[in-house]
């Protein structure tokens, strides 16, 4: 899970009632380093503060849902009005809790949430003769493992997780922003070209001028 929390009392309590609970956490205070942990890992779920010292959750969030990111949100927050919990719905949260709450409560939230995406986050895909577990990061092709590079495999999940929708070079070099302080002009075509030899050369479609798509094999 990723927890985004600027409150270091209430962070160190709501992370260690998630570890008790069985559930590993990346714990961040600020907006960037959340879009950063989200563009390098695939987490089953987001707990987000709405008041961040470099902005606000709704906008991030908006901005989340708009480029298609399904990851379940709770929102936790002081923020009590009934119009808050509207605005935080309809921008695509999938619940909504007033501090102070109970950890309790947080955990039979958080299980509430996950049972109704019980079957559909990390799913095993079948790709041609490409078998990939996207919750172990593994892929079999013609059932011989084939191993990827950190950065190969953000790339790749990006066009799984958008089958069929074109991704521009720009899309895909914010997947890499967390790995390096500057990126190399060429260096998308560069892994693209690495994933085509590891994984053959139709698993990713060129529309020329405009990017990039998951082949059809």
């Amino acid at each position: 899970m990723l927890l985004v929390e600027d409150d270091t009392v209430l962070g160190a309590a709501v992370r260690d009632q998630i570890a008790a609970d069985g559930h590993s956490v990346d714990w961040v205070m600020r907006l960037d380093r959340a879009g950063d942990a989200l563009a390098s890992a695939v987490y089953d779920l987001v707990l987000l503060d709405l008041m961040l010292p470099d902005g606000r959750g709704i906008p991030f969030l908006k901005v989340l849902r708009g480029r298609g990111d399904v990851t379940p949100v709770i929102i936790l927050t002081a923020l009590d009005q009934v119009s808050d919990r509207i605005e935080g719905l309809n921008a695509g949260a999938d619940d909504y809790m007033v501090k102070p709450f109970d950890l309790a409560e947080l955990s039979a939230r958080i299980g509430s949430v996950a049972r109704r995406y019980v079957g559909n986050p990390n799913p095993l895909i079948t790709l041609g003769p490409l078998e990939i577990d996207v919750a172990a990061r593994s892929i079999l092709k013609d059932g011989r493992p084939v191993v990827l590079t950190a950065r190969e495999w953000v790339l790749f999940e990006a066009f799984l997780q958008r089958p069929g929708q074109l991704l521009s070079k720009n899309q895909l070099e914010e997947r890499l922003y967390s790995f390096d302080t500057e990126i190399d002009s060429n260096a998308i075509e560069v892994h693209v070209s690495r994933l085509r030899k590891k994984l053959g050369a139709h698993v990713i479609e060129t529309e020329r001028g405009l990017g990039y798509r998951l082949g059809r094999p």
